[in-house]
């Protein structure tokens, strides 16, 4: 019996640790539009508390109700949008200073571009550190840490 106890209490412990430690269950969805509402609540009757006028921005997915989500943007402003306003569309935003856009993914290639705080990037694919993205007329890579948003 006290076998059964410890093996139950192991696995107990060891799946609630790796949830607890994984930023893998992050969701991340994209705006589909051009101009989207962030609602109070989860229907069209709560009223708009901030209108989005930009394509591709990244949102964080923080709560689920039929077809709405409780989303977050990187200034952590949180509402409620319907779910034909969002896409899978991969996206991120620059949150460091002095981030560069390089040829190749290291340091040592060469640098196309430097990021601007807020700047949005299409993600087209990411290895361990580095993105491949494209925004505006460059198109190269940048290190992994510096974006927020739909990067795995």
């Amino acid at each position: 019996m006290k076998k059964n106890n410890f093996l139950i209490l192991f696995f107990l412990i060891f799946f609630f640790e790796s949830k607890s430690f994984s930023n893998n269950n992050l969701e991340f969805l994209t705006l589909k539009n051009d101009e989207v509402n962030l609602r109070l609540g989860p229907s069209f009757k709560y009223p708009i508390k901030l209108v989005y006028k930009k394509k591709y921005l990244p949102v964080e997915i923080l709560d689920k109700s039929e077809t709405w989500r409780k989303v977050k943007d990187f200034k952590n402003n949180s509402g409620w949008m319907h779910t034909s306003q969002l896409s899978k569309k991969k996206a991120a935003i620059n949150t460091k200073e002095n981030s560069i856009i390089y040829k190749k993914s290291t340091i040592y290639s060469k640098p196309i571009a430097k990021l601007e705080i807020g700047r949005l990037v299409l993600v087209k694919k990411c290895k361990i550190d580095w993105c491949k993205i494209k925004t505006g007329e460059f198109y190269g890579w940048v290190v992994k840490s510096s974006l927020w948003g739909k990067i795995n």
